[in-house]
């Protein structure tokens, strides 16, 4: 370093701490913060340069604003887009359901050994596809068992990480630092060469990011997070009818126990066979053609039926739709472009006393009613028996125009907020091919990840697996800002000398204490760095340091140079440390404080665990 970047050097310092403390207290939004800082880069930079050998400005606005189209920004915005179509069509819905059916009496331990299947996957797979394939599936689970995104995303990225840096194929940061081995004439690393400390610091986090982390974490609502409006999870009941037909999926179902099976998530209130009315409790009880079966349901229970091609709807939805109405050029049919939404029936509108039949409510709206909700008492009745009353909430299905149509219905009032698109399985058949052939690129090393995430977004949209305005809404805006500006930060951290002396300092300060406190203290500097500088940048900047110290103090190189892969790894406190923190950033609608609560004190517990380990497992 020399010393006329000096001064430079710590300006940097200063807007690096500056950052962080508008990041964390979050008084100013964070797109704002993102640019002030880089504002202040630009404008500093410029009157004070920082000229190299061949006179040139290091950090003019092209070095400084060169973040913006950084390629792994912009692999985790085409991810994004990505992963929202994947979320979109319910192209994971059917292994989510699978995952849940398997663990329905013991949610928690499903999710755990969820993340457990994440972490093993990611140390032979690199972690970040493998987080984009999971963040639909542990939504849908999350959904499914009643908790919210922002309690499972963020240990879905820090478990990623873990399970990455227990070998040398697991993660982007473990080859890069095995690179700069190969260059400096050592041996070079072998896939499974660091397995064991890795596995021990690996299961450490893992107990945490699974254990602790979800109490951490706040519990923030929000759209992408729970598509199907508040209380689509809730335990609000519809009173819905399944008719069965001749060749209906239910069709010699028997009762046990009073329940049928199938319909473990509806309770069945009453069985219409012909005029003789069968109550509960059901003994014996055998569905035949022409039952009339009236369920009490959540939306969510409704929606997923809907959604994973059960049929238990099939002849009532078929029918109905069939009759002549006609949309864009053609006939109405369940699945495509119908959304499912809430409406309730208005103070003094025509409909109170009137059943669905007697208003022709699917002739004059074009969508049918799936359910009706009151919450004055119990309902034991035909769905076309109901008179209605003020307040009803109805649970209607229709194509997007005619939901949207009900604004304009002086007799129900349409809550916005509840619309859901129901995903095509169509749609979520492309868009797992797509998803398919990018993960296998990547794999197969055909192409780097931001070029097949890239095309691969370009094809969910150009296979009509999302609109424009869907695929735009998909992408972070503070994610862009943000890792945009701290990418010019990290630029003038390494052009001014900052990231070098922080590890050269590191080491001169403990130098006098034993080979032990000096890893110790290396991997502590490591860790600080990984999570302002990124962790690519900070692997190749650490391992030549780490050779070097190694050298001078007559100790194998591979040991400090695998200090540098675990710290470089433990980007869990800032959403830029890492691409996985970026990634949930938007569905679990996390903060940039929420990472430093919650990832601080990992760093700190890998750091004091691999500062016990280390000196006993290589002797030192």
């Amino acid at each position: 370093m020399e010393i006329v970047y000096a001064w430079q050097m710590w300006v940097t310092y200063g807007l690096i701490l500056a950052a962080v403390i508008l990041f964390s207290i979050e008084r100013l939004s964070l797109e704002l913060s993102a640019l002030g800082i880089l504002v202040a880069l630009l404008v500093f930079f410029y009157f004070f340069p920082v000229i190299g050998e061949d006179g040139r400005n290091l950090l003019g606005s092209t070095t400084l604003l060169a973040g913006f189209a950084n390629p792994a920004l912009i692999a985790v915005l085409a991810l994004l887009v990505v992963g929202h179509g994947m979320f979109q069509t319910g192209a994971l819905d059917g292994a989510a359901r699978y995952v849940a059916d398997l663990g329905s009496t013991r949610p928690r331990t499903t999710i755990f050994f969820t993340f457990l299947l994440v972490a093993v996957i990611s140390a032979f797979l690199n972690n970040t596809p493998v987080a984009v394939m999971f963040i639909p599936v542990l939504a849908t689970l999350a959904m499914r068992f009643g908790q919210r995104a922002p309690k499972v995303m963020m240990t879905l990225s820090y478990v990623s990480i873990l399970g990455g840096m227990t070998t040398l194929i697991g993660s982007s940061t473990n080859l890069l630092a095995a690179g700069v081995v190969m260059t400096s004439h050592l041996p070079p690393i072998g896939i499974f060469d660091f397995v064991v400390p890795g596995i021990f610091l690996a299961s450490i986090g893992f107990l945490y990011s699974t254990l602790v982390v979800p109490h951490l974490v706040p519990d923030r609502g929000g759209a992408a997070m729970d598509l199907s409006g508040p209380d689509a999870g809730g335990g609000k009941q519809y009173i819905a009818q399944l008719e069965i037909t001749a060749d209906h999926p239910l069709v010699g179902v028997s009762s046990k126990a009073g329940l049928f099976p199938p319909l473990r998530d509806m309770t069945v209130r009453m069985i219409q066979r012909g005029e003789h009315p069968i109550l509960p409790p059901f003994e014996d009880v055998t569905l035949i053609p022409g039952d009339v079966v009236i369920v009490a349901a959540t939306r969510q229970t409704l929606m997923e039926a809907l959604k994973s091609g059960s049929r238990i709807f099939e002849g009532m939805l078929e029918e109905r739709f069939a009759e002549g109405v006609e949309t864009n050029g053609g006939p109405a049919k369940p699945g495509g472009e119908l959304v499912l939404a809430e409406t309730v029936v208005a103070p003094g509108s025509r409909m109170i006393g009137q059943t669905i039949e007697q208003i022709a409510f699917r002739h004059q709206t074009g969508c049918i009613v799936l359910g009706i909700q009151r919450r004055s008492r119990m309902i034991r009745t035909l769905l076309n028996d109901i008179r209605l009353e003020a307040g009803d909430v109805l649970l209607v299905l229709g194509k997007g125009v005619q939901v949207q149509d009900l604004r304009h219905n002086r007799d129900v009032l349409l809550l916005e907020w509840s619309a859901t698109e129901l995903p095509d399985p169509k749609l979520a058949h492309r868009a797992l091919g797509i998803f398919g052939v990018m993960v296998a690129t990547v794999l197969l090393g055909i192409v780097p990840i931001e070029i097949a995430s890239v095309a691969a977004a370009g094809a969910m949209i150009a296979a009509g697996v999302l609109n424009v305005r869907q695929a735009a809404r998909a992408i972070d805006r503070r994610i862009f800002l943000m890792v945009g500006a701290m990418l010019g930060v990290a630029a003038a951290l390494e052009a001014t000398g900052g990231a070098r002396a922080i590890a050269e300092t590191s080491v001169v300060m403990f130098s006098g204490f034993g080979v032990p406190v000096i890893l110790s203290a290396f991997f502590f500097a490591t860790a600080v760095t990984t999570n302002v500088l990124t962790n690519n940048a900070t692997a190749v900047l650490f391992t030549p340091i780490a050779i070097s110290t190694a050298t001078q103090l007559g100790v194998d190189p591979l040991i400090f140079v695998y200090a540098v892969i675990f710290a470089a790894n433990c980007s869990f406190a800032t959403p830029m440390g890492y691409q996985t923190n970026l990634l949930v950033m938007g569905p679990g609608h996390y903060e940039f404080r929420d990472f430093v609560r919650t990832g601080t004190p990992l760093v700190i517990l890998l750091w004091l665990a691999y500062s016990l380990f280390a000196p006993w497992y290589y002797g030192l």
